[in-house]
């Protein structure tokens, strides 16, 4: 039986959008994923020319059964990634670094990096900050689980959000370690956005907390956004799961997380906590081209470039990678200066480990979120069918006004 209808109809037809739609795609997606148990909960937020058109929370935040609320908070995980790259694009407008700037210009220690699993090869060019934003560093993850080279990843710890190392611990971890390949040769997904954390952290004379912080979330009105969950939120944060043998797996208590830890280490590449709310008002300013309610963060020029294809070549990741992220398909898919685009219609997007998503439309001006809490990112194809579902009900194309 078909879910009460959750779409703002006289919003959706005057956005030029079918909101019967829409709610067939929220029925489709709590049906499929939520009542079936294959998903403990998810969050949904569309939105046209900035205005929601639904916001709907469907299944239970715990184990204990209660409810998903609107204010929910998510660990993002690797949607971290596109906050840290605009807080480096920040750093280049303002003339503190380019993008063709060594790495080494700010991390001395990578000065003697090697290539390939015997550490014998040398890079044919310098790792350039380019690189850490598109990830074509030779950086890897442990959890792709190809080579040597990440199974060292793996022994150290190296994708862990929840660092025992310091900053400059883990740079040397890294240094220690030769890279997959010479850097501009091939896509990788890793630790790139992590190193460049570390570098804004040492441009900026701050911690990533306190400089995302003050330069952005501040600015943006993102007052539900952070790297250590505050005891005043603790009881918004949701369990998190993971699948088992037997179906879902309590991976991660909401009451008693992990990521309640006072850190040595914040992950520019997946530390952050955020509501859907709050990256909502992040998304927007992209989509606004760097400013929101008259703070501007970037300038259009900037964002427009950060959108753009950069893989060396103009290539997409089919003939670029070497490594698995949770998109199945790669035909057509390009890399910009901190997210994935699709390079046939522009749209720009980014999704975390715990199977969180956001898509961003700058043709159509629309907007998706997708909040849930279940790991790993790749078990079921709901980005591909969230997006697939708002694409179709779209009735007026922009431009067709």
């Amino acid at each position: 039986m078909a879910t009460a209808k959750v779409t703002d109809a006289a919003a959706a037809r005057a956005a030029g959008m079918d909101p019967d739609r829409l709610d067939a795609l929220v029925d489709h997606l709590d049906r499929t994923y939520v009542q079936s148990g294959k998903l403990p909960h998810m969050q949904m937020l569309v939105s046209r020319d900035e205005v929601p058109l639904l916001s709907v929370s469907r299944g239970q935040a715990r184990a204990t059964g209660e409810p998903l609320q609107a204010d929910a908070l998510f660990r993002i995980a690797s949607m971290t990634k596109p906050v840290t790259s605009v807080a480096f694009m920040r750093l280049v407008e303002q003339g503190k670094v380019a993008l063709d700037d060594p790495v080494t210009d700010v991390l001395p220690e990578f000065a003697d990096l090697r290539v390939g699993a015997d550490g014998t090869g040398r890079m044919t060019r310098p790792m350039r900050m380019i690189d850490l934003l598109r990830h074509t560093s030779g950086l890897t993850y442990g959890l792709q689980r190809q080579t040597p080279i990440d199974a060292r990843y793996r022994e150290l710890g190296l994708d862990e959000f929840q660092q025992k190392r310091s900053s400059d611990e883990f740079i040397a971890a890294l240094a220690s370690l030769p890279l997959e390949f010479s850097p501009g040769e091939r896509w990788n997904y890793g630790v790139s956005t992590d190193v460049l954390g570390v570098i804004v952290e040492r441009l900026s004379g701050q911690d990533l907390e306190t400089h995302f912080r003050q330069n952005i979330f501040d600015p943006l009105g993102m007052k539900d956004s952070f790297f250590t969950l505050p005891e005043d939120r603790t009881d918004r944060l949701t369990d998190a799961w993971g699948l088992g043998e037997d179906g879902l797996r309590l991976r991660d208590r909401g009451a008693a997380s992990s990521w309640r830890r006072k850190l040595r280490f914040r992950s520019g590449g997946g530390g952050l906590i955020s509501s859907t709310a709050d990256y909502h008002r992040f998304a927007r300013m992209l989509l606004r081209g760097g400013e929101l309610d008259g703070a501007r963060l970037l300038q259009p020029e900037t964002v427009a470039q950060m959108r753009t294809n950069h893989l060396p070549g103009g290539g997409d990741l089919a003939s670029m990678s070497q490594a698995m992220f949770s998109e199945a398909d790669y035909a057509g898919v390009g890399f910009g200066l901190g997210f994935a685009m699709t390079l046939a219609n522009q749209q720009f997007y980014w999704g975390g480990v715990f199977s969180t998503y956001f898509f961003i439309d700058p043709v159509e001006r629309l907007i998706g979120l997708f909040m849930t809490q279940h790991l790993p990112s790749s078990t079921y194809p709901v980005r591909a069918e969230l997006r697939a579902g708002i694409g179709a009900a779209i009735v007026t194309r922009r431009g067709q006004r």
